[in-house]
């Protein structure tokens, strides 16, 4: 009994600290985001060149910035950007989009 209540206590942090990873920080998103800035518009509202990013949902965004980073999506100049990019980068920059309007 005691064994199996460790195992679910042990579940269960691992979960809250991913889905605290998974949060991002905004602050740290936004002074990262330089660099998209140039494409995507210096608050994420989208050009002539590049889609918005303001208010994406955050899951959808990390899901985007690891499909380029592996290949799944073919763009050389996002496969560029994303391959220098931690999961804690991704999930920065995702916090800081979805607050933008």
């Amino acid at each position: 009994m005691n064994r199996m209540l460790l195992t679910a206590v042990i579940v269960g942090s691992v979960g809250l600290a991913g889905a605290a990873q998974a949060a991002g920080d905004a602050a740290a998103g936004k002074a990262k985001a330089t660099a998209c800035a140039m494409c995507h518009g210096p608050d994420g509202q989208g050009t002539q060149v590049a889609p918005k990013l303001a208010g994406v949902d955050p899951a959808h965004f990390v899901q985007a910035l690891q499909d380029y980073q592996s290949g799944k999506r073919d763009n050389a100049m996002m496969k560029a950007q994303a391959g220098s990019l931690s999961a804690d980068d991704m999930a920065n920059l995702a916090a800081y989009y979805a607050s933008l309007k």
